[in-house]
């Protein structure tokens, strides 16, 4: 689907926009807000980490994000690691049948069979059990969906929005083709919220963990059992995902229905301190590529990086060679082959100075990989939708679970060594060795990774 997705908007940018590449320094830096008085939220959250924080990382990380982000985090919440499609699919199959209230699903892809017509079945029954559902769905990603999957919800009550489709002008007239909603969000009864990397469709069919590390000459599977990664989350933060779902269904003119008529504002479920953090082109922000910059310039030990999508700008690459320099130990654990050519090689042709720079590179050779998580010194941590590519920071519509708190960074050093010990480490001596055709390809990738 990526690879049909990039053709047609590398078409449309070439007629409308002429392609023009902007500086890197163009995604802006939010101004960093005043800060927080002893009895406001923001103090609450520095004393809940004072107190499990021995080695000041959880403080020093805090201070940083609030630094790169105007929202504030929230404390009071549980954040569960869903590590693979079968577990995330189950989860959210489990949370929308035992829904009373309300039902928000916003995919990028909405693919009909399997667990596509088995959460429409779900819906459906809800609808009629007076539960209130909205879908929104991205007009490319879920082009080739048939329309009637789509009536058959409409048939029974269920307002269904198209976000920035094709087949008409935008309701948004600022947005071209080339803005897409990349977020995977489900939200239930105001209480439970999702997210991840993971759309509906039958690619998450099984899970690569059950199966053995394939040798690098091994064919690959790239139909079903991708690697990807969600998290669900209760608490607090649940109602900053109601206000960006409620925000974009508006903005995109949605039908009108399914809101609820008394809010049910989320109970407290934890003690993690975590943060909704989102992309909008519109606004020309991407919350998680400073919070991310700002998280590596300051890591003091570790920063593991998985990314189905590495198309980084120079500065990524330059924070993380730096950091590597400093003596932190930084490792990548990205894609060994991908669903699209461009992406994989336009990525691979900044491994040179990555590798240069002392940071360790693994390829992932178990199956596709398309998981967006980062963990940084055993206290900061990211999931969602956003790849470490142009096209997340700078065109997409996309929204990440930001978690400061040691036990969800151990579950993630956890899940990264497993993805590790499926990959083949990259190094320096063999890269050097690689064919002329591999250059060629990077050259030729390269020359287009602001659209990838």
């Amino acid at each position: 689907m990526r690879r049909q997705v990039a053709a047609g908007l590398l078409a449309c940018c070439l007629i409308v926009d002429g392609c023009a590449v902007p500086p890197a320094a163009s995604v802006p830096m939010p101004a960093p807000p005043a800060g927080g008085q002893s009895g406001s939220p923001e103090a609450a959250v520095r004393r809940h980490l004072a107190r499990e924080d021995s080695q000041g990382l959880l403080a020093l990380h805090l201070a940083e994000t609030r630094k790169a982000i105007a929202a504030p985090l929230t404390l009071g919440n549980h954040a569960h690691l869903l590590v693979d499609g079968p577990q995330t699919q189950q989860a959210m199959l489990r949370a929308v049948s035992g829904a009373r209230r309300q039902v928000d699903l916003e995919t990028y892809l909405l693919e009909p069979g399997g667990i596509g017509d088995e959460l429409a079945a779900l819906l459906v029954a809800k609808a009629a059990a007076q539960v209130r559902v909205r879908v929104l769905y991205d007009g490319v990603g879920s082009i080739a969906t048939p329309e009637a999957f789509f009536a058959r919800l409409r048939d029974a009550g269920i307002p269904v929005c198209a976000f920035n489709p094709v087949s008409q002008p935008s309701a948004d007239a600022r947005l071209s083709v080339n803005n897409r909603d990349h977020r995977k969000i489900l939200i239930v009864d105001q209480q439970l919220a999702f997210t991840g990397g993971i759309n509906i469709s039958g690619t998450y069919t099984s899970s690569p963990f059950r199966r053995r590390y394939k040798a690098p000459s091994a064919a690959p599977d790239l139909k079903t059992g991708w690697r990807d990664t969600h998290v669900a989350v209760r608490g607090p933060v649940v109602g900053q995902f109601q206000t960006l779902f409620d925000t974009t269904w508006q903005d995109q003119h949605c039908p009108p229905g399914g809101l609820p008529e008394v809010p049910h504002p989320a109970t407290r479920s934890g003690g993690m301190a975590v943060q909704l953090v989102a992309a909008d082109p519109l606004a020309e922000r991407s919350e998680l590529y400073v919070a991310l910059l700002a998280a590596i310039a300051h890591a003091h030990h570790r920063i593991w990086l998985t990314y189905g999508y590495f198309v980084p700008d120079q500065r990524i690459v330059d924070a993380l060679a730096d950091a590597a320099r400093r003596g932190v130990d930084v490792r990548l654990v990205l894609p060994g082959f991908s669903d699209f050519w461009a992406p994989l090689h336009a990525g691979r042709a900044h491994y040179a100075d990555l590798l240069a720079g002392g940071v360790r590179i693994f390829e992932y050779r178990n199956a596709l990989l398309h998981a967006k998580t980062a963990t940084v010194d055993g206290v900061w941590s990211s999931v969602g939708s956003t790849n470490l590519d142009w096209r997340s920071f700078v065109h997409n519509y996309e929204a990440d679970l930001l978690v400061l708190d040691s036990d969800f960074a151990d579950e993630m050093e956890d899940l990264f060594a497993a993805d590790q010990a499926a990959s083949q480490e990259i190094t320096a001596g063999a890269w050097a060795r690689r064919s002329v055709a591999d250059r060629l390809r990077e050259w030729l990738a390269q020359r287009w990774e602001y659209l990838l």
